[in-house]
């Protein structure tokens, strides 16, 4: 008996001995702001204190302003494309929420959809924009939904894509089979935060392999994600502050209120077909409860159709803001805008 627990305490020791050494492999320094942002800012990088917070944004081009807002776990860089396609006709103005980018964290812990879509408005108002068209993916989708419900004077046209926040759908007393979200659609990440043990360790030791996985869940063509992404997302989580805020937006109340009635702006709503973690259903929901709103569905594409089909996806916003794209670069384009 006694040589059976001698051999099952050499296996502990060995089993914890190699948990402490994986947990060493995988610990992560933050990265200091400096650093990060001498590599990922660029020319058009602007630091702008809005509300105490030293909000990071990118602007481009001239004319009517478009506002560009990332989803979970992301950054502007996710528009960078967009911005490039857009520039040439309209002021784009994308933005590191807070807990993001080269934003990073809130001192007093504002990441609530209420929180940011404030803070958009507040932006707008230190820029001098009236007026401004609105484009969000994912929870930034959320965010624009907010701001759009609110001040929908304000909102030229709106453009939903892959967003959070479409309504819950009507229960069917007669049919058992009335689309529900799939557990499946709610990434590992988010439950892995909501756990109080895990969420710790990921505070410290945050292995760029599950940075991998997650990208992976995202895009529906592994193929298109380059070494470059993966970098990007990791690096930026890294940036000191974003990790800790990141555990603290997704254990923070989601605070979100939208009326529906209100959103009388033109919408287009796009949506990768294979979305993993926001379900094709719910774009069909807030086609449904948006009034004149288009649906635009991309074959083959999942969470983040800006990045994994950029050309595509511009494309048919710029049509939607009135812009034909050409195919003959020597004729001139026709454009129309919603501004009054």
């Amino acid at each position: 008996m006694l040589k059976w627990l001698k051999r099952l305490a050499k296996i502990f020791a060995v089993l914890l001995l190699s948990l402490v050494f994986f947990l060493l492999l995988m610990f992560r320094s933050d990265i200091p702001a400096e650093e990060i942002e001498l590599k990922y800012q660029t020319p058009e990088s602007h630091f702008i204190e809005v509300d105490g917070i030293n909000l990071h944004v990118r602007i481009l081009g001239e004319g009517d302003p478009v506002v560009l807002l990332h989803g979970s776990f992301a950054s502007l860089h996710t528009w960078e494309n967009w911005q490039q396609a857009l520039s040439p006709y309209f002021m784009t103005i994308a933005i590191d929420l807070p807990g993001h980018g080269l934003t990073g964290p809130d001192v007093q812990k504002r990441y609530s959809t209420k929180d940011y879509s404030q803070l958009v408005l507040l932006l707008m108002e230190k820029l001098g924009l009236e007026k401004f068209h609105l484009a969000g993916n994912s929870m930034g989708g959320g965010v624009a939904l907010q701001v759009a419900s609110t001040r929908p004077d304000k909102v030229l046209s709106l453009n939903l894509i892959d967003a959070s926040g479409a309504p819950r759908p009507e229960p069917r007393t007669l049919d058992s089979t009335a689309a529900k979200p799939s557990s499946n659609s709610i990434s590992w990440i988010f439950k892995a935060a909501a756990n109080p043990i895990f969420s710790q360790l990921l505070l410290k030791c945050t292995p760029k392999f599950l940075f991998s996985m997650n990208l992976k869940q995202v895009y529906a063509d592994e193929s298109r994600i380059t070494q470059n992404t993966l970098d990007r997302y990791f690096e930026l989580m890294l940036r000191e502050g974003n990790r800790r805020a990141t555990i603290d937006r997704l254990t923070t109340p989601r605070d979100m209120s939208i009326d529906f009635d209100r959103l009388t702006m033109p919408t287009i709503i796009m949506w990768g077909e294979n979305d993993r973690w926001i379900p094709l259903s719910q774009g069909y929901l807030l086609e449904k409860a948006i009034s004149g709103s288009k649906l635009i569905v991309f074959p083959n594409t999942g969470h983040v159709p800006m990045e994994e089909i950029p050309t595509e996806s511009v494309d048919a916003y710029l049509s939607f803001l009135g812009v034909e794209v050409r195919k003959d670069y020597l004729q001139a384009p026709n454009f129309v805008t919603y501004a009054d």
